[in-house]
């Protein structure tokens, strides 16, 4: 067994249950499409201005709608907040995409600048996540510090390319570690145990479906790249069409199989490795194939749609998480303090979004 939750030698050490069971979320899509569709309209207007309003108000409704014991989630950023943070990490962004076409040298030195703000940037947007979350008027917190962030984002991939990327696991493993082992839920810091072989046994698990989807891949598409070639002008069909497209649809599947082949097995682990001590254990039991199918349904859906399905489609992915997903809460989370910080700036947050890079951590 992976695990650290209790057994039953320790239960007599380990605070009464008060809940057990999954997590809700109650969200609609019909309700959620009315927000999606308000807050594109009106950031379309506003030139963007709008959408700090539109990140609260989702978040908000995804929040709102997930509970753990009848408790929904609060998440406590305002737009304002957002929308401070986002110019300035535009006008950041902006600066250097001009230096970088100016003066190339100027733009490269800035781009290694930024390999040593990175690390910052990743906590402070942890940070004002953490502090921006709250259940049972609980807020979490992040207390990650520059010095491993710098190891595990920067040093640790770096060092990955030159094993040819078989140190990618670990780094992997690291990075995982870090951002969980950090967070706390008022005064009580999460406990994990996460393993490095789990992330090897993951990594090679995918590169088999990996390696078996390119074959599946590669014998549609030669068989087609025959079909079509055999076709002449005169004897255009409609199998010219449909070919490229169930290519095009099975490459969809490929990708998106072996994306949730690894974010499964991993989810798993992450959440039955993880624990508030004396407060709340977790349990994952996320299936790759029900996973896959799901993302694969909701691209298609949002492609012949034309994006018009997106809601939909978040709404299936947060209520097949939710469903899967198992919070046993003990009486220690009644005695919960919930630790007074500093307010916390977006901009480090909205930089990371600018910059491309995903702090998430689901």
């Amino acid at each position: 067994m992976e695990s650290i939750h209790p057994t039953s030698s320790e239960s007599n050490q380990t605070p009464p249950a008060i809940f057990s069971g999954k997590v809700q979320f109650s969200g609609k899509s019909g309700e959620f499409f009315g927000i999606w569709s308000v807050n594109i309209l009106l950031s379309i207007i506003t030139l963007g201005i709008y959408s700090a309003w539109a990140k609260v108000r989702t978040y908000r409704y995804f929040y709102g709608h997930t509970r753990i014991d009848g408790h929904s989630f609060d998440y406590l950023a305002t737009p304002i907040q957002i929308l401070k943070g986002r110019i300035l990490a535009v006008i950041a962004f902006l600066i250097y995409t001009l230096l970088s076409s100016l003066a190339p040298a100027i733009g490269l030195l800035f781009a290694i600048g930024f390999l040593f703000l990175l690390p910052w940037i990743i906590n402070q947007g942890l940070r004002f996540n953490m502090r921006m979350t709250r259940h049972r008027n609980v807020r979490f917190a992040f207390s990650g510090n520059y010095g491993d962030a710098f190891i595990n984002f920067v040093l640790l991939p770096i060092a990955s390319v030159f094993t040819l990327h078989l140190l990618l696991p670990y780094v992997l493993k690291r990075i995982d570690q870090y951002m969980h082992e950090n967070i706390s839920y008022g005064n009580k810091p999460l406990t994990v145990n996460l393993q490095g072989e789990r992330y090897y046994i993951a990594a090679l698990i995918t590169l088999g479906v990996a390696i078996g989807g390119l074959v599946i891949f590669g014998f549609f598409a030669g068989a087609s790249a025959l079909t079509i070639d055999n076709l002449n002008t005169q004897n255009f069909s409609l199998s010219t069409i449909v070919v490229p497209l169930l290519i095009a649809v099975l490459y969809v599947a490929f990708l998106t199989l072996v994306g949730a082949v690894y974010h499964s097995l991993i989810r798993n682990h992450i959440f039955n490795n993880s624990e508030f001590s004396e407060v709340a254990t977790f349990d994952s039991n996320l299936k790759a194939i029900d996973y896959a199918i799901l993302l694969f349904t909701n691209v298609l859906a949002i492609m012949f749609t034309l994006g018009l399905a997106y809601p939909w489609a978040k709404i299936r992915r947060a209520k097949l998480l939710a469903s899967v997903t198992e919070v046993t809460i003990y009486s220690g989370a009644l005695s919960l303090i919930d630790v007074a910080q500093n307010e916390q700036s977006s901009f480090a947050e909205e930089a990371a979004n600018v910059f491309d890079i995903d702090i998430s951590l689901t």
